[in-house]
């Protein structure tokens, strides 16, 4: 019997049975275009594609005009959720 259901069975919560209640099947996920793509991943594709100088313009944030580098508009990116909507929202327009 999997451990799942022998803990279901003998009235204990394990780890694996709170687990399975937690976690949506693969049916229930909704079909979002960033799912496995990491901020870095797309801040590089971003810059490659377009250059700091024109993601400094259409974003203007601080990171992205002076001394632009990835590590720093990561930092700032996950920190500053609207900012990190506008990077998204952006590489979502360009799938």
């Amino acid at each position: 019997m999997p451990v799942a259901v022998r803990n279901r069975v003998a009235g204990k919560s394990g780890a694996a049975y709170s687990r399975m209640n937690i976690m949506p099947s693969p049916d229930e996920h909704p079909r979002d275009p960033l799912h496995g793509i990491t901020l870095e991943n797309i801040l590089n594709q971003l810059v490659q594609r377009h250059g700091w100088g024109e993601m400094s313009r259409r974003i203007p944030i601080r990171c992205f005009q002076f001394n632009p580098s990835v590590k720093s508009s990561l930092t700032f990116l996950r920190k500053t959720p609207w900012a990190r909507k506008k990077v998204e929202d952006w590489f979502i327009g360009e799938l």
